[in-house]
């Protein structure tokens, strides 16, 4: 299929664009990142693609500072949601959802992708979710932690995946819009009647905890093991799944003679994982595919 045209808002280092580019999904066609270290690894590794500044900015004027595109992704600012913060919510002044939103409804994209921490599921959720629905978003949300893809920590966060049902010009769209409607209609419903459970994790967010899940996990896991067990090098070592981690160089905080290592470590911290993105990709591309897109 055709590479589809990729939005990267709030982008970091790239996460998500690297992530969908290893699916052989999109390109990315620009960038937008407030902190002026991020946007330098933006222009190395994507030198032809624009780099906005500000996400405030371009919802002033969607259709003039953004292009059209077919997919659109934001890791917007966790600050305001985070359990290590004062979780102020839309009263923080990092809060800028209204803004990435108003971007979606005036370019309406095939598909959005967002990230967020898991402090988001019991404070924002239900309105990021409400107002993506009322625009004929079919959304779901996912606990995804980078240990599903064998990385050697856990950090849970909030995936965000959208799906334009709501396309009148579209057949294709048109064709699923009556039943995906209906389902985020229910979906909605059965939210608003669920209450958070003590831990703050809502029972509507599908989370790597449910039994469901987790065998979908472990099948990976022992897929990777068979594999690991027929990949032999040269030595007669085995080669392992998680040696696609392979050791990076030391940031630490005390430590002397690391380039930019204050600047590493705040990109590092805001990071998305690349890996998950890429099986995000992968399934949006699948998709794509079978709708012969």
């Amino acid at each position: 299929m055709n590479l589809l045209r990729h939005v990267d808002l709030c982008s970091g280092i790239g996460g998500f664009a690297l992530g969908f580019q290893w699916a052989n999904l999109s390109k990315p066609i620009m960038f937008c990142d407030i902190e002026p270290w991020s946007r330098q690894i933006l222009s190395k590794h994507w030198p032809d693609v624009p780099i906005a500044t500000d996400v405030k900015e371009l919802a002033n004027d969607p259709d003039g500072l953004v292009p059209d595109c077919d997919i659109l992704t934001a890791g917007y600012p966790c600050q305001p949601f985070s359990q290590a913060g004062q979780r102020r919510g839309s009263e923080d002044d990092r809060h800028i959802w209204p803004y990435i939103f108003s971007i979606v409804q005036r370019k309406r994209p095939s598909w959005c992708v967002f990230e967020n921490v898991y402090g988001h599921v019991s404070m924002g959720l239900d309105q990021v979710l409400s107002d993506l629905e009322g625009e004929s978003y079919a959304a779901r949300p996912f606990v995804v932690p980078a240990c599903a893809v064998d990385a050697p920590h856990r950090r849970d966060r909030l995936w965000i995946i959208c799906r334009n049902v709501g396309n009148t010009e579209n057949e294709r769209c048109n064709k699923w819009s009556d039943v995906e409607r209906e389902g985020a209609k229910d979906k909605q419903e059965q939210r608003l009647s669920v209450r958070s459970e003590p831990s703050g994790s809502s029972e509507d967010v599908a989370h790597t905890d449910s039994e469901r899940l987790q065998g979908q996990w472990r099948e990976h896991e022992l897929v990777s093991e068979r594999e690991a067990e027929h990949s032999v090098g040269s030595s007669g070592e085995e080669v392992r799944a998680r040696e696609y981690w392979k050791s990076e160089p030391s940031v630490g905080r005390v430590a002397h003679g690391v380039r930019d290592r204050i600047h590493r470590l705040k990109g590092l911290g805001n990071a998305i994982v690349p890996q998950i993105a890429m099986r995000i990709g992968q399934t949006i591309k699948q998709i794509e595919e079978q709708d012969g897109r």
